[in-house]
This record gives C-alpha cells, sequence and structure tokens, in this order.
C-alpha cells in the first residue's frame, strides 16, 4: 500500500465504554482530516430531569451512566446542596469521599486489568493471561470488588447509590462492614502495588505538550477544591462557564469542549500532573519512584495515574474505617427556594459538572452536564492526527497505525457509553 495517501475507517474502537468511529484521511504524507465520531443516541437527559422534584434528581442522573453513576449522582447532589445553603457534616463528607474512592477502586480497576493489560501483554483480552498467569486475573476481580464493597456499605450498592441524600445518607456502615472493608483493602493493596509496577516498566509513549484540568485540593481526593490548569489557572468551581465553552461537532452526536479556547485533558493523569504531592502519606511512602514521573506529557502514563489512585483509593478508605466512628444523623432540614447552583466532582475519567437550576417550587427549570470525555474529545482528535503523521513518516504499516490508534484512544479511557465493541477498520487507498 502506497503510505502517502490513504483513507482510516475505523467502525468500531474497542475496549471503550460504548460506541465510536474515526475517519483519518491522509494526503501526500500529511493528515488532513480526523473525525472522531461518537455514535450513541442523545438520550436528552438534560430534557428529561426538568420538572422533577430536587429530591429525585441524584437517582435519575446516575442512570446516564451504569459505570460512573455514582460521580453523576454526587455531582448533582452537591450543586442541590450548595443552591439550597444546605451545609453537610464533616462525617457527610467523609462518606461522600469514601463513596468516590470505592467508585475509582472499582472504575480504575476494570479500565487497567481488562482494557489496558491485554495491550500490554500482547493478549486479546485478560483471560487469555489466565494460563500464563492466573493470579494476575483473580487481582483483577478481588480489586474490583473492593471498591464494590466500600460503595455497597456507603452508597448501598455498587451502582447507581441508593442511601446518598441531599444533605446527607440513610444510613451509615456497621461495624462489621467497616472491618470487612479494611479486611478486603488490605488483602488487595499488594496487588495494586504489582499492578502499578507493571505500569511503571510500561514503555508506551506518546508524548506532547497539553494543558491538563482538574479540581485540586490539600488533600486529595475527588469531591472538594478548585479547578487548575497546567497553564496556571485557578478558578472556583461556580466560574467554570466562563472558561470552558462548548463546540459543536457535526459529525457527532457528542458535544466537544474548550478551555480557554483551546483544546485540554481531564483525568487520572491531569490529577497526579497538578495534585501528587496532596496525595496521602503512605501512598506517596509506598510508591516514590513511580511518582518521579509526573508530570508527564506522556498520555499512557493516564493508566499508571489511575493505579496511583487506586492506591491513595485503598490507603485514604483504610485511614477513615480505622480512625472515625460513624453515628447515625439526622438530615438537614431543607427550605426550598429557586436556586441556580453547580455541582464539580472529579468522575474517573476526568473533571464532571453538573448545574442545576431550581424553580420556587423546587422543581429542576433547566439543567447541564459536562461530561469528562467530551471535554477530551478535540484533544484526543488531535493527538490521533500527530499520531498518524509520525507512523507515516516512520513507514509503518497499516495494521500497526491501527493498533497504535486504538491504544492511544484507550489510554484516555473515554466513556463513550457502557458498551464494548470489537474494532473493525476499512482501509481505502486514494
Amino acid at each position: 500500500m502506497h503510505m502517502g495517501d490513504f483513507h482510516i475507517s475505523v467502525e468500531r474502537i474497542s475496549k471503550t465504554e460504548g460506541h465510536a468511529s474515526l475517519e483519518v484521511e491522509v494526503v501526500k504524507g500529511k493528515v488532513e482530516n480526523v473525525k472522531l465520531k461518537v455514535e450513541e443516541n442523545k438520550r436528552f437527559f438534560t430534557q428529561g430531569v426538568r420538572g422533577k422534584e430536587y429530591l429525585s434528581v441524584p437517582q435519575f442522573v446516575s442512570r446516564i451512566c451504569g459505570t460512573c453513576s455514582i460521580a453523576h449522582a454526587l455531582a448533582s447532589t452537591e450543586a442541590i446542596e450548595k443552591g439550597l445553603g444546605i451545609e453537610v457534616s464533616e462525617q457527610t463528607i467523609l462518606m461522600k469521599k469514601l463513596l468516590s474512592f470505592g467508585l475509582m477502586i472499582r472504575d480504575h480497576a476494570m479500565h487497567l486489568y481488562f482494557f489496558t493489560l491485554p495491550d500490554i501483554f500482547g493478549k486479546d483480552s485478560l483471560l487469555e493471561l489466565s494460563d500464563e498467569d492466573p493470579e494476575i486475573v483473580k487481582d483483577a476481580f478481588d480489586v474490583k470488588d473492593a471498591g464494590n464493597f466500600v460503595c455497597k456499605i456507603i452508597g448501598g450498592r455498587a451502582v447507581h447509590p441508593t442511601e446518598l441524600r441531599i444533605g446527607g445518607f440513610s444510613r451509615i456502615p456497621t461495624k462489621e462492614e467497616t472491618e470487612e472493608a479494611i479486611k478486603k483493602l488490605k488483602n488487595v493493596r499488594e496487588k495494586v502495588l504489582k499492578l502499578i509496577s507493571i505500569l511503571e516498566e510500561c514503555d508506551f509513549n506518546f508524548s506532547k505538550k497539553r494543558n491538563y484540568v482538574a479540581l485540586c485540593a490539600p488533600q486529595f481526593n475527588f469531591i472538594e477544591g478548585e479547578i487548575r490548569s497546567s497553564d496556571g489557572i485557578v478558578i472556583p468551581e461556580e466560574k467554570f462557564m466562563d472558561f470552558v465553552t462548548r463546540v459543536v461537532i457535526p459529525y457527532s452526536q457528542a458535544t466537544a469542549f474548550q478551555f480557554e479556547g483551546k483544546e485540554y485533558m481531564v483525568g487520572a493523569l491531569a490529577r497526579i500532573n497538578l495534585n501528587k504531592e496532596a496525595l496521602i502519606e503512605e501512598t506517596k511512602e509506598s510508591i516514590p519512584e513511580a511518582l518521579k514521573i509526573f508530570p508527564s506529557d506522556n498520555v499512557y502514563h493516564n493508566n499508571l495515574a489511575q493505579a496511583i489512585e487506586i492506591l491513595h483509593s485503598v490507603d485514604s478508605c483504610i485511614s477513615i474505617f480505622e480512625n472515625y466512628k460513624f453515628r447515625q444523623e439526622t438530615l438537614p432540614e431543607i427550605k426550598v427556594k429557586a436556586t441556580e447552583s453547580v455541582g464539580v466532582v472529579e468522575a474517573p475519567r476526568g473533571t464532571l459538572y453538573h448545574m442545576v437550576y431550581l424553580n420556587e417550587e423546587g422543581k429542576v427549570k433547566f439543567a447541564n452536564f459536562v461530561i469528562p470525555t467530551a471535554q477530551n474529545h478535540i484533544q484526543m482528535e488531535r493527538d490521533i492526527k500527530i499520531l498518524v503523521e509520525r507512523m507515516v513518516e516512520e513507514k509503518k504499516d497499516k495494521h500497526e497505525i491501527q493498533h497504535e490508534i486504538e491504544k492511544l484512544i484507550r489510554a484516555y479511557d473515554p466513556c463513550f457509553s457502557c458498551a464494548s465493541h470489537f474494532l473493525k477498520i476499512k482501509w481505502k487507498v486514494s
């Protein structure tokens, strides 16, 4: 095949959450056009939530994504609490942190063990490793189970939390549950260190300068802080729309976003790049060499950053469960009023924004959700363009280019929806 002029058509991008396709047009060795198309049908959650009573909003919007349901519930809960002037207790904040830590453990484990490790070991799936390394398959399920268990005892279940309420939680974990959680978390800690070691030694590399944006706090967590960028901008959560602007992608069902008019990256790499010093001490003491890698512009270090976040979440959960005594609390009294408010949390794939406006009756009159994958959309396209140009210059064959495109997109851990499909690719020589 002559590599000067050709067209790549990727019909299904494998090992990602949902449907997306890709078209790349190369003319005279230069990439003229890259179109990353999200093919999911629009689900109209911003319209469906209108008119709903504020108390039902977190449960409703958690259905946006089964994978990140907890993040959506937390973001909308925060928005409503801020808007109604509800001051939550220290225990509620700790329980929200625990819920988000459990989410990160189980979600990152799914991505890294089932989507990333097959790339590293040259396998189609993790299950192909069962004969060569059965322990790593067991590790995958054990780590994910530990995260699921934390979510269950705090939120009621692993997905779509039932115990999270506006102003607090309807139940607290029992002493037996916290003891079981500590046991499970301590059991998987060494397994997470093994995972970090594998990813630290991985030589995958695609580096370029990017602007990184994340929620940052003095103590690393996923529900508090201020929005920071690697360009030096610091903004309060409620001002995010002054910097984050919507961009229509005519060939895609997903909206994209820019930060101050430029592409940017959100997610674990952004969080560790901007805030690694705020990690819990137990984590920092255990992996000093891995942390020296950051800040990094290698997109594949997003995988390593996710593994570091798993360890931080494990250590943070153990610390809270061992040092805090939970007590049943009465939910605060709520006075309904018209509000316009914003909730910002870090979902596994990056910063998640929920705008919720209520009328005088406490019913939603307007809502808007800014999803991490939509924020990464333009940056992913730019990276694909540069990657293909580099590989054309190096005279790589079509199979190598296809595989590297897949790996690059998977490194972002995009969530197009909650499904996974096999990749088919069509090559057309111009």
